[in-house]
């Protein structure tokens, strides 16, 4: 048998099963890691994803869309093909695709981080011949302080904030991002405001039985308690209308990207908090070590560094090419010559 997948002009494809993986084109059956725009696509026929990420998939792709959910660990067989989904531990619902066929094991990451947070089920490393890996920020610069620390710092400057009278404004992704950064943040310090574009995701977390803190629209709060508030928004409402009801206000931009010299200052913002929902590089490096693979497949992010340093290390490493970017592309982009 040849590879079990190969890359078409529609996105991944698995060869014997007569599927794709995050098809970036509309496809007959479609299997998809997680529910960000660059992964879940709409206009594909019929979908299956990990149970838990069924409602955000569905919220994106439309009430009439064909969406089928698996649990974790649950086997279906398709065309001969042994399919099941595995825990990415990126966002609620991420999970990593197992296919099995004539004793040959494949696994495709989609986006994965190895850090546990209380906002979706940790990743599980899955033994298999070969491992298609994400590497977002697959360079060795890039290494996460525990999330705790993190949480600390923001936590640290909005208590700051709120006893100088002055609103607390987080820029951060709406899907997965933002409900983590809810997770760990204090909501003694003061009310916490969430976007339009957060409050919708934040309510299917909770859905899912993960515990956030009340949050308010901010037409639900007088103008005396906005200025003891943090407000969490998708980067698009930077510079929009929409902020100037906070006046005074500090903002910050919660991202991987804010490692870099240089982005903080492009975003314009008070402070960069480094949070990320991708692997660092030891992340990445351990993650690709549990698979026990001979065989690597590198896509998305820093293909050739991490395809000449796994070669390097005595693993049969290539990558891919595909269409897939980062929720935090726009920042990338802006710091990549930092």
């Amino acid at each position: 048998m040849g590879d079990m997948v190969v890359v078409r002009k529609e996105g991944l494809y698995c060869v014997p099963g007569d599927f794709y993986i995050d098809p970036w084109r509309p496809v007959e059956r479609a299997v998809i890691t997680h529910a960000h725009g660059d992964h879940a696509r709409y206009g594909s026929q019929r979908y299956l994803t990990a149970a838990p990420g069924v409602g955000v998939l569905r919220a994106r792709m439309g009430e009439d869309a064909a969406i089928d959910g698996l649990a974790y660990g649950e086997k279906v067989v398709h065309n001969g093909v042994t399919v099941s989904l595995h825990p990415a531990g990126h966002v609620l619902g991420s999970s990593q695709v197992r296919m099995e066929c004539g004793g040959e094991v494949w696994v495709a990451s989609g986006d994965y981080k190895v850090e546990a947070d209380k906002t979706c089920t940790p990743f599980e490393p899955v033994r298999c011949h070969s491992f298609i890996t994400e590497s977002t920020f697959g360079l060795p610069i890039y290494r996460w302080e525990p999330e705790q620390d993190i949480f600390d710092d923001i936590n640290g400057w909005w208590r700051k904030n709120a006893e100088q009278g002055r609103c607390s404004v987080v820029f951060a992704y709406a899907f997965g991002k933002a409900q983590r950064i809810l997770s760990g943040i204090d909501p003694s310090i003061g009310p916490v405001v969430c976007h339009g574009a957060v409050e919708p995701l934040s309510r299917a977390y909770r859905a899912e039985g993960v515990p956030l803190p009340p949050t308010v629209m901010v037409t639900d709060i007088d103008k005396a308690a906005l200025r003891r508030a943090l407000v969490i928004a998708p980067p698009s409402a930077a510079g929009s209308t929409w902020m100037r009801r906070f006046g005074d206000y500090s903002d910050a931009f919660a991202s991987g990207w804010m490692l870099l010299r240089g982005a903080r200052r492009r975003r314009s913002v008070d402070r960069g908090f480094v949070l990320s929902d991708h692997a660092d590089w030891p992340g990445l490096m351990t993650a690709i070590r549990a698979t026990e693979a001979q065989r690597i497949i590198v896509t998305h992010g820093s293909i050739p560094v991490m395809v000449r340093w796994l070669c390097e290390q005595g693993l049969d490493a290539a990558g891919f090419e595909t269409e897939y970017g980062d929720e935090d592309e726009a920042v990338s982009a802006e710091a990549s010559d930092a």
